[in-house]
């Protein structure tokens, strides 16, 4: 069966917390959302604010091979007559071709929110339905906390869907609006309409009982077959229901016909589009399409997935355009260490002394507080060393860093690094701004000279964690610092109770490791850890 989707990111998403996206953003999504096969892009409310005023302005320049985009607005307030309400005319004059309005459900929204009776409610429904009908608008009639309103006075709440049905709506949206509606009542108030109406039925729901995905799924298999939500759960509160699971379970799952599998392979693609341009972090645990779902950490996971991947993964990645990822921690078995290095021809390189070595060194490095999950440049580091034990570059013989400040002013930080590499002792002096940048650029001057392509690895990102905090200032800290050559970013890690150590063990490592890969074009072992870390 056809399930409808309708997609909210872009007004209703954007009511969470540190969403916000510019009309330059709101465009390029619509865009993808319709490659992405999605039916209905809402787009935003074009009478309540200029930024999704010249969202539709500038849409009508944009050409959507699939989506119908949506205007988003409200039932024509009670004082004006429909045809002079300036929301319900913004609505006609966004050019879109469809329009999703909402109106009031519950009896209590209607006395206490509008201060009107239930009878001028419901003229409030159908004229405004009717008014945009007219004007040629398919109309997507949002009820809004239908469920509330059921509970509440339920022949009431059947009433404000008869009132937008007969007026002439295409579709009946039943809004869970507060999300507190659970999966077993919904299933019957769904259940309960349907037999009532006929058409299309919709549903949006909220997850603020962290059931909105499996509220929307079950209304599906109650009769429902147009679904509201927003990809990555984007939305006001505790946000909408995810779009990106609805779908995946409804044509996964479910066998529906959604998006189609061809496109359902660019959803996890889509997902990273929209949070980077949102500037937020993608939830690492999101199902479907985050990060960590396909990936296995417990060695005997990890040996039973390389022998049959259903073992413990609910669907293909691939299927949702995502990858399966093998962590390396303490809880590692030989095969989380070894299954990126095997799946590229790397295993045989190294013996089963070696392999024994490389994973007790990262237990090692685990138990000390190292987390090499994230640093995956310090876990290739440790592979190219497994494999090339007489490779090496340099030693350090002495750092030294001194900072001297007081009085209010400036501090100035001194640092002098001596290290032997090739052709003898190298010494450097510098002052830099604080501590870390000082030892940074005592690194690079004595090094510079035998191997002048560092000078292109610079520092991207710094991160430093407490890691044992009942020891007060003497705790362990975890120094993660990102860095990048112009191609590609990685991350290496330091442990120590001494910040400044840490950092600069951290700083080691990305230079061993840069000179390592600028020694030996290995295109298997970066393509080993690409794997390894893929998703960072």
């Amino acid at each position: 069966m056809k399930i409808f989707t309708f997609d909210t990111t872009l007004r209703d998403g954007t009511q969470g917390e540190s969403v916000s996206f510019s009309v330059d953003d709101k465009l390029i999504i619509a865009q993808k959302l319709d490659e992405l096969g999605i039916d209905y892009i809402e787009g935003g409310w074009p009478g309540s604010n200029p930024k999704d005023q010249e969202f539709f302005r500038r849409a009508r320049e944009v050409t959507l091979q699939h989506a119908r985009l949506t205007a988003f607005g409200s039932t024509r307030f009670a004082k004006n007559p429909v045809e002079e309400d300036r929301n319900v005319r913004a609505l006609v004059e966004a050019g879109t071709p469809a329009v999703s309005i909402f109106g009031k459900t519950w009896d209590l929204h209607v006395r206490r929110a509008l201060n009107i009776t239930e009878e001028e409610n419901l003229k409030l429904i159908s004229e405004t339905v009717r008014f945009l009908k007219d004007h040629g608008k398919e109309v997507i009639y949002d009820a809004e906390h239908f469920f509330d309103g059921y509970n509440s006075k339920p022949e009431y709440a059947l009433r404000t869907l008869e009132a937008a049905q007969e007026a002439g709506a295409d579709v009946l949206v039943l809004c869970d609006t507060n999300g507190g509606t659970l999966t077993g009542r919904l299933v019957e108030i769904v259940a309960e309409v349907r037999r009532r109406f006929g058409g299309v039925l919709g549903i949006h729901t909220h997850n603020d009982s962290d059931v909105a995905v499996a509220n929307a799924v079950a209304a599906v298999e109650a009769g429902a077959t147009h679904v509201q939500g927003c990809l990555n759960g984007y939305g006001e509160r505790c946000g909408n229901a995810n779009l990106a699971s609805i779908i995946a379970n409804l044509e996964l799952k479910l066998r529906h016909t959604v998006v189609g599998p061809e496109k359902l392979a660019s959803l996890s693609a889509v997902c990273r589009f929209i949070a980077e341009l949102a500037n937020l972090p993608m939830r690492n645990d999101q199902p479907f399409v985050g990060r960590s779902a396909f990936a296995h950490k417990g060695g005997i996971h990890v040996s039973a997935v390389l022998k049959d991947s259903s073992t413990y993964e609910h669907i293909q990645p691939e299927l949702v355009g995502n990858r399966q990822r093998v962590l390396v921690s303490d809880l590692s078995g030989r095969g989380n260490v070894l299954y990126k290095l095997k799946q590229h021809g790397l295993a045989d390189r190294l013996d089963e002394e070696a392999r024994r070595g490389l994973l007790e060194r990262i237990k090692q490095m685990e138990y000390e507080g190292y987390e090499l999950e994230a640093a995956e440049g310090t876990f290739e580091l440790l592979v190219r060393e497994a494999l090339h034990p007489g490779l090496h570059f340099f030693d350090v013989d002495s750092y030294e860093v001194a900072t001297r400040g007081g009085n209010g002013a400036n501090s100035r930080t001194t640092a002098t690094v001596t290290l032997r590499a090739g052709d003898g002792v190298h010494s450097a002096t510098a002052t830099g701004h604080g501590p870390f940048n000082a030892l940074h650029l005592c690194l690079r001057k004595c090094l510079s000279k035998l191997y002048p392509q560092i000078t292109t690895v610079r520092l991207t990102d710094y991160k430093v964690r407490v890691l044992d905090s009942y020891k007060g200032t003497a705790a362990n800290v975890r120094v993660l610092i990102e860095w990048s050559d112009h191609k590609k970013s990685w991350s290496t890690v330091g442990v120590s109770d001494n910040v400044i150590e840490a950092s600069w063990r951290a700083l080691v490592d990305a230079i061993r490791l840069e000179l390592m890969r600028l020694s030996e074009q290995d295109t298997s072992i970066e393509r080993a850890v690409e794997d390894y870390c893929w998703g960072v």
